[in-house]
């Protein structure tokens, strides 16, 4: 087999944090060419996205603090797929919490992956249309602190464009909805 199609052998794996969210493992692999060496990984549950779009074409985000980088980001609503749940029953759930609308019509976008070079982290986005407003307000989870936004696609990219703090997930959602967009 030529060098790059095999894959490489686990040799050992440790374990060394269980987390609520995702797990961090080391792994140390022998390559296709004979050297060892070790690797670290986070492993993740994956997560569902929603780019919601209201009646008049604006859409649904969230202005979310992130403690990881400090500062708020601007994201498409989205959470952590729980064991044995569906991804879009995921963010259909995430939606309510955390904007106050509920979708009735939802197409697949696609799935991604976030970080390869360091998480297993899946991502599945999904476009939800015909979109209600709840009578009662978002219930955030204790730990969050969001603001719900409305934009324009247009707006969205030009604070993306003009370097506005916004997660990478949600402009590969926002990439993957344009022709739905317009």
């Amino acid at each position: 087999m030529p060098l790059g199609r095999e894959l490489p052998q686990l040799l050992k794996q440790r374990l060394f944090h269980k987390g609520r969210k995702f797990n961090f493992e080391v792994n140390r692999l022998r390559l296709p060419n004979k050297s060892e060496g070790e690797w670290e990984c986070i492993r993740h549950p994956g997560g569902a996205l929603a780019l919601p779009v209201t009646s008049d074409g604006k859409l649904v985000l969230v202005r979310q603090y992130r403690f990881a980088v400090q500062g708020r980001l601007l994201e498409f609503p989205a959470g952590t797929v729980e064991l044995n749940e569906d991804p879009l029953g995921t963010v259909q759930r995430e939606i309510e919490e955390e904007t106050g609308y509920r979708a009735h019509k939802w197409d697949k976008l696609g799935e991604f992956f976030l970080a390869p070079g360091y998480s297993d982290e899946i991502i599945y986005a999904f476009l939800a249309r015909d979109l209600e407003k709840l009578e009662t307000p978002p219930q955030h989870d204790e730990d969050e602190d969001i603001e719900t936004i409305l934009l324009t696609p247009q707006e969205l990219e030009k604070a993306i464009l003009e370097g506005e703090p916004v997660d990478a997930k949600s402009i590969a959602s926002f990439f993957l909805a344009r022709s739905f967009l317009s």
